[in-house]
């Protein structure tokens, strides 16, 4: 029973430790908000997002190899990619708003098909860098028993982040600011936090993958600018 309570307690201080700032990119996805965007996609995204990084964690219990943190920082492009839609479309996120609340939530399963959820999920594991360096060695260590405890206390944990960003974006205080700056400040955090995830794994350290980091990157502008700027795309023509 110590060992179990040992595994609990681990589990909670390993989850706060690696997602404080994940409920700051939750409260700004739930300011967002909208008929096409809902909260339902928010939760199911960061679910699947977080379980990602368990599953890609979880060899480490059985002593298997693992993918080098600077090639997981490239993930820190995705965020970078999301970023950079939004910045070039702003208007799209806002079209519908006044009717979020007002639309029913619709079906939990579809929400896990849905892109709005993946994209969530994206963000989620991209910014897994922290998570994956301490729960390899955490997995590692761990019995079969207190693996279970701790991986039940992460998934139960991550229900109470995604209440707990929600209703802090239900403080008129809080809310206001994100209503009024949110969809301003939303692209630039996630390019921010694209870019400390790169710096952060040593991703740019490595010459081939700052090479691979760039032409991924400039081949993901072009594929932006000429999906949101039409222009754009008949200039590169002429």
């Amino acid at each position: 029973m110590t060992e179990l309570i040992k595994a609990f307690t681990t589990g909670i201080t390993a989850f706060v430790a690696t997602n404080l700032d994940d409920i700051v990119i939750l409260m700004l996805f739930f300011s967002q908000v909208t008929a096409l965007f809902r909260r339902r996609h928010i939760v199911a995204g960061q679910y699947l997002g977080f379980g990602a990084l368990v599953l890609a964690t979880l060899p480490s219990f059985f002593g298997s190899a693992f993918f080098p943190r600077p090639w997981i920082g490239l993930l820190g492009l995705v965020p970078i990619a999301i970023g950079m839609s939004r910045l070039l479309s702003p208007d799209s996120e806002d079209d519908d708003d006044e009717i979020s609340d007002e639309q029913p939530e619709g079906n939990w399963f579809t929400s896990f098909l849905a892109p709005q959820t993946y994209s969530v999920a994206a963000v989620t594991f991209a910014n897994g860098g922290d998570n994956i360096g301490i729960y390899v060695p955490l997995f590692a260590s761990a019995t079969w028993e207190s693996l279970l405890v701790i991986v039940t206390t992460f998934f139960s944990m991550v229900g109470i982040w995604c209440y707990a960003a929600y209703r802090l974006t239900r403080v008129d205080t809080i809310a206001q600011s994100l209503t009024r700056y949110g969809n301003q400040l939303v692209p630039f955090v996630l390019i921010g936090l694209g870019v400390l995830i790169l710096i952060d794994s040593h991703t740019l350290e490595d010459r081939g993958l700052t090479v691979i980091a760039l032409v991924l990157s400039s081949m993901g502008l072009i594929h932006l600018m000429r999906s949101h700027v039409p222009t754009f795309s008949k200039d590169l023509g002429e």
